[in-house]
């Protein structure tokens, strides 16, 4: 499943490598779903959140 994310280094959208599903904490001490990988040409980390159910 290749998730397209922005990276914050090349200014682009990019699609992600090595991604995987995290949950984050947020506020109201609840979760948070977002995928969580790399950016293929300078590996810098990337985000993108993801809808609730």
């Amino acid at each position: 499943m290749a998730t397209e994310a922005y990276c914050v280094r090349c200014k682009t959208k990019r699609e992600m490598a090595n991604e995987k599903e995290v949950e984050i904490d947020a506020k109201g001490g609840k979760k948070r779903r977002a995928m969580q990988g790399a950016c293929p040409v300078c590996q810098t980390k990337m985000m993108r959140f993801l809808p609730s159910a």
